[in-house]
C-alpha cells in the first residue's frame, strides 16, 4: 500500500531500503543455505537452480505482498534507452470461485513479453513476437509504489527467441565478465593470488532541470521533443555565475527531499545534491556501486524524478540541450574497479611512483581510452549530446584523459627513463588560518573540460549525455579495458622477471599512448588544433560516430570476449541510427507545426494591427516612422519565417524519403538541423519585437527563472 511519508519526522534509517529485496533482506528471510546459494549465483561461482529460486520467489511473493503488491513485473531495458513493464497479478483462481496469490520459481526466473515492437535492428521480422526476460540476479528486486498500487519489480535481461540480446543490461553482464576474466589474469601474474573477483564501481552526477508545469504545458516543443526547439535568450542567463552552488529555492528543496526519501526507499544512496550552473539546473548524485545495480539504479532516478516533479507541479527535463545559450546537462561517469577483498586498482596509495599494480592498471586505462576512443565517442552518440557536446561547460567531441600535474609526471619519467617519482604527490594544503585545518590533498586536480578525467581513485567519464542509460558507455568501457589487459596478461605470463616485465610494459605503452593525456582548457580553440596535431579523431556528428560499430576490429574484439556477436552489433549501428533520424525528424514536425499554426498567425497579425496604428497615427499626428519601421520588420521576419519553413518542409520531404540508413541520418544532420536552425533563427527574431501579451508561448525568462 502506498502511504504519504512525512519527511520531516521519518528517519532515513526506517525507510532506507524498505521497498528493495535487498542481500541484507534476503538474508533475514531466507534459509541460510538458500542465500549462500544466491551470494554464491551472484559472484558467478554456481548457476541458479529451480529449486533454490522456487524459495526466493515464494519468500518475494510474501514480502511484496504484505507490502500491498497484488501484480508482479519483470523490469527491464530495451534498446529504446528506457525501462519497460508488463504486470501480472499474484492471483490464481482455484475453481471454486476464490484465488489464491502465487508466484513461482518459473515465473520469478523466466517471463515473456511480446518482443515484436521493440527495437531489434533486422535481428527479427515483425511477425517474430517471442522474448525473454530473465532475472538479473545480481541487482535487487523492488516494489513501485504510488496512489494506484504497488508492483513487485524484477530486474531482468532481454533476449529473443534465438538468444540475441534485445536489451542493454545482457551486453553489461557480458563486459562485466569479460573484464573480470582479464583483470583477473594481470593480478595473478603480477603475484596476488586471493583476489577472486574484479568488478566495475559506478557513481553517475546525474544533471537535470526543472520547470513549472504550468509553462511546460504550453511549450509543444518541449512536451513531444523533451527540449525547445525555439525561444530567445533571455537578458539574463548564467553569466552572473549566482546559481551555481546557491541556496536552494523553498519549492525546489521540497521535491529533492521528497526524491530523496523516494530514492532511499528503493535503497539507491542518494547523497549529494545542488544548484547546477544554469538557472533551474541541478544536480543528484548517488554514493558508488556495482555497475550493474547503478545501471539499473540511475534508470529509476530518472523515473522517479519525472513522477516526484509532477507531484510538485514541475517537469524535470532530462534533455542534454533543452535550452540554447545555457548549459546542457550530462551525467557524470564516475567508473572505478574494485576486487571482493577491498582493493581499488585505481588507488594510488601515499606513494604512487612505486605502486606498480596502479600504475599498471591505469596506464591499461589510458591505452584503452587512445586506442578505443572512437568506441567511446559512440557510446555516447546520441541527437541530444550532439547539441552538448563542445557548447556550454561540456568537453568536446575530442575524447582525451586528464591527469594532472603530479601523475602526468610519475608516467613522463618512466616514459623517459628517469626516476619515477613525483615533486608532489600528495601532501596537505595549508590555509594559513589557525582557526581552520591543512586539508589533505589529492594526487591529482580536477579538470571539467576533460571528457575522461582521473580524479583521484577514479575516473570521470564526462561526455555522457543526461537522459542515457549509462549501460551502453560503461559496456563499451569495461570491453576496451579488457582487450588491454588481455594483452597485458599475454604479455607478463611468458616472463619471469615481473618487476622488469612490469616497468618496461608501463613504458612502452605509455609511450605509445601519452598523445591522449592532456591537461590543459579543453574548451579552446587551441586544444581543437593540438589535438588534431597529436592525430586524436575529432567526431562532431552522432552518424559519422556510429560508424565503428561496423569496423571489423570492433566486431571482432566484441565476439573475442563474449560480449556482442557481429549480428547484434549490426543491429545496434541500425537501431542508433534510426532513432537519431527519428529524434530529429519529430523536432523538425515539430517546429513547422508550430511556426505555421502559431508563431506566423500571431506574429503577422500583430505586424498587421501595428501598420493599421501607424496608418491611423500618421493620418492624424503625421508622426508613425517608429511603429512604421517595427511593423514592416515584422512583416520581413514573417514573410523569410515562411520562406524558410518551406525550406525545411522540403528537406524534411527528401530525408524522409531516402531508404538507406546513414545516407538518412546524414541529410537529417546535415540539412534538416541547419534548416530548422534557419527557422529558429527568424522565430527569435520575431519573440524580441512581438509584444509579450500576443506571443503564443512561454519564453525563456519564464521557463528559466520561474520556479
Amino acid at each position: 500500500m502506498f502511504t504519504e511519508v512525512d519527511f520531516t519526522k521519518t528517519p532515513v534509517s526506517d525507510v532506507y531500503g524498505s521497498n528493495s529485496f535487498s542481500n541484507a533482506l534476503m538474508r533475514e528471510r531466507l534459509p541460510k543455505n538458500i542465500y549462500k546459494e544466491i551470494v554464491a549465483v551472484q559472484t558467478g561461482e554456481k548457476e541458479l537452480t529451480l529449486e533454490v529460486a522456487e524459495v526466493v520467489a515464494a519468500s518475494m511473493r510474501d514480502w511484496a505482498i504484505s507490502k500491498g503488491a497484488s501484480h508482479y513485473t519483470h523490469w527491464f531495458q530495451p534498446l529504446t534507452g528506457i525501462t519497460a513493464e508488463k504486470h501480472d497479478s499474484f492471483i490464481a483462481p482455484t475453481g471454486d470461485g476464490r484465488v489464491i496469490m502465487e508466484f513461482s520459481g518459473k515465473e520469478l526466473i523466466k517471463g515473456e513479453p511480446d518482443a515484436s515492437s521493440f527495437p531489434s535492428g533486422g535481428l527479427r521480422a515483425t511477425f517474430e513476437a517471442r522474448g525473454y526476460t530473465a532475472w538479473d540476479v545480481t541487482s535487487p528486486a523492488f516494489l513501485k509504489q504510488d496512489k494506484t498500487g504497488t508492483t513487485l519489480c524484477i530486474p531482468t535481461a532481454f533476449i529473443s527467441y534465438y538468444g540475441h540480446a534485445l536489451d542493454k543490461k545482457v551486453p553489461l553482464l557480458r563486459s562485466m565478465d569479460a573484464l573480470n576474466k582479464q583483470a583477473l589474469r594481470v593480478l595473478r601474474a603480477i603475484g596476488n593470488t586471493t583476489t577472486k573477483r574484479v568488478f566495475t564501481t559506478v557513481g553517475p552526477e546525474q544533471e537535470y532541470f526543472l520547470v513549472d508545469g504550468t509553462y511546460f504545458d504550453k511549450r509543444p516543443d518541449m512536451l513531444l521533443t523533451g527540449r525547445t526547439v525555439f525561444g530567445n535568450v533571455p537578458a539574463k542567463g548564467q553569466e552572473m555565475e549566482d546559481h551555481y552552488f546557491g541556496a536552494i529555492k523553498e519549492r525546489v528543496a521540497e521535491f529533492m527531499r521528497e526524491l530523496n526519501y523516494e530514492l532511499w526507499k528503493l535503497g539507491i544512496a542518494a547523497k549529494t545534491q545542488h544548484n547546477e550552473v544554469a538557472p533551474n539546473q541541478f544536480e543528484i548524485a548517488p554514493v558508488y556501486s556495482n555497475t550493474t545495480s547503478a545501471v539499473d539504479a540511475n534508470q529509476l532516478v530518472m523515473e522517479t524524478m519525472r513522477s516526484v516533479a509532477r507531484r510538485h507541479g514541475m517537469e524535470a527535463l532530462l534533455h542534454e540541450k533543452p535550452y540554447a545559450g545555457v548549459n546542457g546537462s550530462g551525467k557524470h561517469n564516475n567508473w572505478s574497479m574494485g576486487t571482493d577483498d577491498g582493493i581499488n586498482l585505481f588507488e594510488p596509495g601515499e606513494n604512487p611512483q612505486s605502486n606498480a599494480r596502479f600504475l599498471l592498471f591505469t596506464a591499461a586505462v589510458v591505452e584503452a581510452v587512445d586506442r578505443y576512443a572512437l568506441l567511446l565517442r559512440s557510446s555516447v552518440a546520441t541527437s541530444g549530446n550532439e547539441h552538448r557536446l563542445g557548447a556550454n561547460e561540456a568537453p568536446p567531441a575530442i575524447v582525451s584523459i586528464f591527469f594532472g600535474g603530479p601523475l602526468t609526471e610519475i608516467f613522463d619519467n618512466i616514459a623517459d627513463g628517469k626516476n619515477s617519482h613525483s615533486t608532489d604527490s600528495g601532501g596537505s594544503i595549508k590555509l594559513g588560518v589557525t582557526s581552520l585545518p591543512s586539508l589533505p590533498k589529492d594526487v591529482s586536480d580536477r579538470n571539467r573540460t576533460s571528457p575522461f578525467a582521473f580524479t583521484g581513485n577514479k575516473f570521470e567519464f564526462r561526455m555522457v549525455g543526461s537522459s542515457q542509460s549509462i549501460a551502453t558507455p560503461n559496456t563499451y568501457l569495461n570491453i576496451a579495458v579488457a582487450q588491454v589487459l588481455s594483452e597485458f596478461a599475454d604479455k607478463l605470463e611468458k616472463v619471469s622477471n615481473k618487476n622488469e616485465a612490469i616497468q618496461e610494459l608501463i613504458k612502452e605503452s605509455y609511450i605509445k599512448h601519452r598523445r591522449v593525456v592532456f591537461n590543459g582548457n579543453g574548451y579552446s580553440d587551441e586544444w581543437v588544433r593540438e589535438a588534431e596535431r597529436r592525430g586524436l579523431p575529432n567526431v562532431i556528428s552522432t552518424p559519422d560516430a556510429l560508424q565503428v560499430l561496423l569496423a571489423g576490429d570492433t566486431i571482432s574484439m566484441f565476439e573475442k570476449h563474449n560480449v556482442l556477436s557481429k549480428d547484434e552489433m549490426e543491429s545496434r549501428y541500425h537501431i542508433y541510427l534510426e532513432k537519431y533520424s527519428k529524434q530529429v525528424n519529430i523536432e523538425a514536425g515539430v517546429m513547422i507545426d508550430i511556426a505555421r499554426r502559431s508563431i506566423f498567425p500571431a506574429a503577422s497579425k500583430y505586424g498587421a494591427e501595428l501598420a493599421r496604428d501607424a496608418e491611423a497615427m500618421a493620418a492624424i499626428h503625421a508622426i508613425s516612422a517608429p511603429q512604421e519601421k517595427r511593423a514592416k520588420r515584422i512583416a520581413e521576419l514573417c514573410s523569410e519565417l515562411y520562406d524558410e519553413t518551406a525550406k525545411l518542409e522540403t528537406a524534411l520531404a527528401a530525408a524522409q524519403a531516402t531508404e538507406e540508413p546513414f545516407a538518412q541520418s546524414k541529410l537529417y544532420n546535415e540539412k534538416i538541423r541547419s534548416a530548422m536552425e534557419a527557422v529558429r533563427v527568424r522565430i527569435d527574431a520575431l519573440e524580441k519585437i512581438v509584444s509579450k501579451e500576443v506571443w503564443p508561448f512561454p519564453g525563456y525568462e519564464d521557463l528559466l527563472f520561474r520556479l
